[in-house]
């Protein structure tokens, strides 16, 4: 893309911010290995979203996929919560994990509430601002006019904005730059290839930094949310977060490198290699899943005259695969006793392992299920 210009450091006094160009125009691709790694790329999403055309209630398994994306992005924030954490209850968590746990749930929520809206708002700056109001609310940030852009300067990196690794553009410049993001998210003149679109959106929206916290995690909820806006998924089935996370480096690499060296090729081949990576790994998953439903149901069939009430529960766990006794008795409206001869049952047949190891309170996971996504 030799017409690509990333923009330019203003002098502030004390500090230079990066101002960024606009990228609601026309652009202009030669390079034949991201022309390569695109249709590869294209081929793995058109794989991936074949699955949520014949599997079953896949909306049973997007709950799992969601609550990974939310502990992988949280995690690039520093949160240490993980995925059997993320599934358990406020009041399950040790008081010193709470916010990190709270951050987790903010996200899924966030996550689901904005590809709901979809259905009645665009992907825009409305919508963004709900999101990342979501997403702040009652945690750490809280503070940081959480669904606003903001009215101050804010830096990455560094003690202070003197000693930054990267100033994002005055507050001033904030609106017209998230204006003409917005034009480009839905400009249909401009014939651009839908992934190097929301490559340059991610890169500009981090480039922005729009808002004084959470950032980093709304730009990477921008992308699914493209994904299936513009249908090239039907269904929010491919996360980047956890690629980002393990290539944590070269993420903030090659953002720098687009910012400094105007080097926007090397980014575009970064995300590229993360959607055919993410997207063959969902694949996985999804094999995973549909050989371990085989196994279940071969195994609830030895269960006789529990094997309804079991198959309610197996519905159950596939969205949340942590429960207690007393959830099995509520979701299949059966006696207490009943419930605990169930339990048994299911962990006879090694579907439910319990994970507390005392008399009462048991609790019991879905192992087998919970580490496909690990």
């Amino acid at each position: 893309m030799k017409n690509f210009h990333s923009g330019r450091y203003i002098s502030q006094g004390a500090y230079k911010s990066f101002q960024p160009d606009i990228i609601n125009r026309k652009w202009a691709l030669e390079n034949i290995e991201i022309i390569n790694l695109l249709s590869k790329a294209d081929r793995q999403l058109g794989r991936l979203d074949m699955y949520s055309e014949y599997i079953p209630n896949i909306d049973l398994f997007i709950s799992m996929h969601v609550l990974k994306e939310a502990t992988q992005s949280s995690k690039i924030e520093g949160t240490k919560t993980n995925i059997e954490e993320a599934l358990k209850n406020k009041s399950d968590i040790s008081e010193e994990k709470r916010n990190d746990w709270e951050e987790v749930q903010n996200y899924i929520e966030a996550l689901n509430k904005a590809i709901n809206e979809l259905d009645k708002l665009p992907l825009s700056s409305r919508l963004i601002k709900q999101t990342h109001k979501t997403l702040l609310h009652g945690v750490r940030g809280k503070h940081k006019i959480p669904g606003e852009f903001r009215t101050s300067q804010n830096w990455i990196g560094g003690a202070s904005i003197s000693d930054a690794v990267f100033v994002p553009p005055i507050n001033t410049e904030v609106n017209n730059l998230m204006g003409d993001l917005e034009k480009f998210v839905h400009n249909e003149e401009i014939q651009f290839p839908d992934l190097l679109k929301i490559a340059l959106i991610h890169y500009q929206f981090e480039t922005i930094h729009p808002f004084l916290d959470g950032n980093g995690r709304v730009g990477r909820l921008i992308i699914t949310l493209y994904l299936v806006e513009k249908c090239i998924l039907k269904k929010p089935i491919l996360y980047l977060s956890d690629f980002f996370e393990r290539n944590r480096n070269l993420y903030y690499t090659n953002l720098m490198k687009v910012r400094e060296q105007n080097d926007i090729e090397q980014w575009y081949k970064f995300f590229l290699v993360g959607v055919i990576e993410t997207a063959k790994s969902s694949i996985d998953t999804f094999d995973k899943i549909l050989k371990l439903q085989k196994e279940v149901d071969e195994k609830l069939q030895k269960l006789g005259s529990r094997t309804k009430n079991a198959r309610i529960v197996i519905s159950y766990l596939y969205q949340r695969p942590l429960i207690d006794t007393k959830k099995i008795k509520d979701i299949t409206n059966i006696s207490m006793p009943s419930a605990y001869k169930l339990t048994t049952e299911l962990e006879n047949v090694n579907i439910l392992e319990e994970i507390t190891g005392g008399q009462r309170g048991k609790q019991y996971r879905f192992t087998d299920y919970i580490n496909i996504f690990k």
